[in-house]
């Protein structure tokens, strides 16, 4: 049976390789072993090995949600590569997409075709294989509301399979796969729509992330979950923690649920500000804010 050695022999998977850079937070420490699978046959591959020489793992996509810590990851990353950057729009509607293909462009390539739909995922700078792994979503759509089907590589038991979001249990920033199940690609459900229609939301989607969220910063997006019929953005505002700081790591001006890093901000530094500011708000208001950014790797504290 091929092991780790093997595949880093063949240039099947490399050693020691810096996720900084992988994520929006540019900052981070290198997995053991990292995987740019550019197809399900790859990551099949690392599933016999893991059989044999088993250690941790993740799946990482675009990078726009996750913490990578200065430690790095001890096991396994695994990352959907070009080969699985594509888009395939068919006569019914149906549009096939590789779990690399990002989220944006998604949406453009299909209001193109005049297939309406998935214009909301225009503002989610994430990948197909991530929407899937947490129901992604915004202006009042959601992953869950628009797929087909997603085909998953289950590492453990080195197969295939086909899950419906009925399959994959999903709810609000959440789905039942585990870490050692990697999406690899999406079929996705559209409506005919007018392409000028499709334009248009695809502006005003675009036009509102600008107006309402930090460009032109390091951050991660939202950090915690929306509490059920209310925001946290709204909550962690109201109680006046905008530009609460922990070393390099900022609450956000402009969106109380974006913590903006400098250029001397560390992995730890977010995690200490996530657990800071989720201590003071269950202290003032009883609330329990759910952490929607991953944090990969180890981490000093508790959240």
């Amino acid at each position: 049976m091929t092991g780790f050695a093997d595949l880093v022999a063949g240039g099947v998977i490399t050693e020691n390789v810096p996720l900084g850079p992988m994520t929006t937070y540019r900052f981070g420490g290198p997995a053991r072993y990292l995987l740019d699978a550019e197809g399900e046959d790859q990551v099949l591959q690392v599933a016999r090995a893991l059989r044999s020489e088993p250690m941790p793992v993740a799946a990482l996509g675009r990078g726009s949600n996750v913490v990578i810590s200065e430690l790095g990851f001890p096991g396994l990353v695994i990352r959907p590569g070009a080969g699985m950057n594509y888009c395939r729009i068919g006569r019914d509607g149906g549009v096939a997409a590789g779990a690399a293909l990002p989220l944006p462009m998604l949406a453009r390539r299909a209001a193109e075709q005049g297939r309406g739909g998935l214009e909301f995922y225009v503002g989610i700078p994430g990948s197909v294989g991530g929407a899937v792994r947490m129901n992604a979503g915004c202006h009042g759509s959601d992953t869950a509301g628009c797929l087909g089907a997603a085909r998953v590589v289950d590492l453990e038991s080195a197969t295939v399979v086909e899950r419906t979001p009925i399959d994959l249990e999903m709810s609000y920033r959440h789905s039942n796969l585990r870490p050692t199940e990697v999406v690899v690609s999406a079929e996705f459900v559209t409506v005919a729509r007018d392409p000028a229609e499709c334009d248009a939301e695809l502006r005003a989607v675009t036009r509102w992330r600008k107006e309402n969220q930090p460009g032109g910063t390091l951050n991660a997006g939202s950090v915690f979950k929306n509490p059920p019929g209310d925001a946290a953005g709204r909550i962690i505002d109201d109680l006046g923690l905008k530009g609460f700081t922990i070393g390099g790591v900022s609450v956000s001006e402009r969106h109380a649920n974006f913590f903006v890093a400098g250029a001397d901000a560390t992995a730890q530094e977010v995690f200490d500000l996530v657990a800071a500011v989720r201590q003071r708000v269950r202290s003032a208001t009883g609330i329990e804010l759910v952490p929607e950014v991953q944090f990969l790797g180890d981490f000093e504290g508790h959240l």
